[in-house]
């Protein structure tokens, strides 16, 4: 039956990818307790405490075969998840159930298996990332040579090229890896401390012996494929984890927001527009409409990423000494989610730049509509290499620009700043001249030198060295 009498997550349904979600599933939960058990149990036994490799080999017969009835019913006579999932394993594993979680307390396998999934929900992140910086480079290097006109407060400023803004993207996105890198990087598990860290369950285990008490931890590391536990915790580890992943994540929101309200700005002007597929629908009253309805939802999704963050910065900020349990429903909630809507973005945009229409006579019309204010300045030094004053140029220039100003703006004329110059016989200089002087190439400054630099010293290698990561295409469901 379909589950159309209760809530469904829009994260699910519309926006995450099934590779995002499979990496929050159920399975992949309750796969990773088992493996963690496994993990502890090898690592006692070889330690020295009393287990058999019988009961190792049970343990990991049924790793993956999750008995969940058993488990539910469970839960509903303790109230407690772990214990419930203990006793499932158990009933599986009758001759390992006695040495199934021992010595551990329940965020030996809540907050391990919590950081095994971010760090690999931070490898598909990374990997979307790059695809977004690939498609943008291939975007900025196309586009390198095509003058625009650029704005400061949105209002027209010196001209730059189409490919320059995307390089101004880019350098965002770069930003995002970096600080990706480095928090996935210093991810570490927390090991097995017990109930307020000081281990104290396995210094009795191991009739305190202090060596092996240490080594507990690398070796469960090891297994888990981490380098080492953090040093020092309570029950859990520090809630500022969760804020330093959900920092990054806020970080990509905020760098796709931006590039999405940019695109969406251009595509009013008409000059750039988003994919638009024939069937598709862009108002259910204006037909003739094409809304940039994906960067719309790019900038939906990133506000939401950006306020979920929030929670874990008052999650760590209000946990009492060694531990209090008001992390856990939150945690539930905002580490998924963020997750998972930002995984949603990074598809949006995928795709989105993957089909960026330039509309290049739009943007050579509305350039040339303002170049002739911009050129002012190469008009007068011209003039003033033929003997005219600068200072009485200047003062002219800036008359005639409030006349032309105004025939655009108050009489919905075109712009006849050129023509007001050619007829004021201080410039001596013919219309002639001005309109083969209004090359836009002239006026973008070092766009295009700059972005072959940037992409050729600080993209480029990136991804060369991630080739095997890049090549992946977004399927947008809605």
């Amino acid at each position: 039956m379909a589950d159309t009498d209760k809530y469904i997550s829009p994260l699910s349904e519309r926006y995450a990818s099934y590779e995002m979600q499979n990496i929050f599933s159920q399975d992949r939960k309750f796969t990773t307790w088992r493996k963690l058990w496994i993990a502890l149990a090898e690592t006692e036994k070889e330690l020295g405490l009393d287990i058999t490799d019988e009961q190792i080999e049970e343990l990991k017969k049924h790793r993956d075969d999750i008995n969940y009835e058993t488990a539910r019913e469970r839960e509903k006579v303790v109230r407690h998840d772990v214990m419930s999932h203990v006793y499932a394993y158990g009933v599986q594993c009758p001759k390992a159930a006695g040495i199934i979680h021992l010595g551990a307390t329940s965020c030996y396998v809540g907050d391990n298996t919590d950081i095994i999934i971010m760090a690999d929900a931070l490898k598909l992140v990374r990997k979307k990332i790059l695809n977004v910086i690939e498609k943008l480079s291939a975007f900025a290097d196309k586009y390198k040579d095509v003058p625009t006109l650029a704005f400061t407060h949105f209002q027209p400023a010196q001209p730059t090229t189409v490919g320059k803004r995307a390089t101004l993207w880019i350098q965002d996105f770069l930003m995002d890896l970096e600080d990706l890198e480095y928090v996935s990087g210093s991810l570490k598990l927390l090991g097995s401390k017990g109930t307020t860290g000081t281990q104290a369950s396995f210094l009795e285990l191991f009739e305190g012996d202090q060596e092996k008490v240490d080594a507990l931890d690398g070796m469960i590391a090891e297994k888990m494929g981490f380098k080492e536990c953090y040093a020092v915790s309570g029950q859990t580890y520090s809630r500022k984890v969760d804020l330093r992943v959900m920092n990054v994540l806020s970080g990509i929101a905020v760098s796709a927001h931006k590039m999405s309200n940019d695109i969406r700005l251009l595509q009013h002007l008409k000059e750039v527009e988003e994919p638009f597929e024939k069937t598709q629908i862009g108002s259910s009253a204006m037909a003739y409409k094409r809304n940039p309805m994906r960067s719309e939802r790019i900038a939906s999704l990133a506000r939401y990423v950006m306020i979920d963050a929030l929670n874990p910065a008052i999650t760590a900020s209000v946990q009492w000494f060694e531990r209090t349990l008001d992390d856990s429903a939150n945690k539930r909630l905002s580490i998924p989610e963020g997750f998972l809507a930002a995984d949603g973005i990074l598809d949006l945009c995928m795709n989105v730049v993957d089909g960026l229409v330039v509309n290049e006579k739009v943007i050579h019309k509305r350039l040339m509509q303002e170049l002739p204010f911009m050129a002012t300045e190469n008009i007068m030094m011209d003039c003033v290499k033929k003997g005219g004053n600068r200072q009485e140029l200047h003062e002219l220039i800036r008359e005639h620009s409030m006349e032309a100003a105004l025939h655009v703006k108050r009489d919905g004329l075109e712009n006849d700043m050129l023509k007001l110059i050619a007829d004021d016989e201080n410039f001596g200089v013919s219309y002639e001249e001005l309109v083969n002087n209004m090359d836009p190439k002239k006026y973008v400054g070092c766009a295009p030198h700059q972005v072959e630099k940037f992409l050729k010293e600080k993209v480029n290698g990136i991804l060369e060295k991630n080739k095997e990561l890049l090549g992946a295409e977004a399927d947008i469901k809605v």
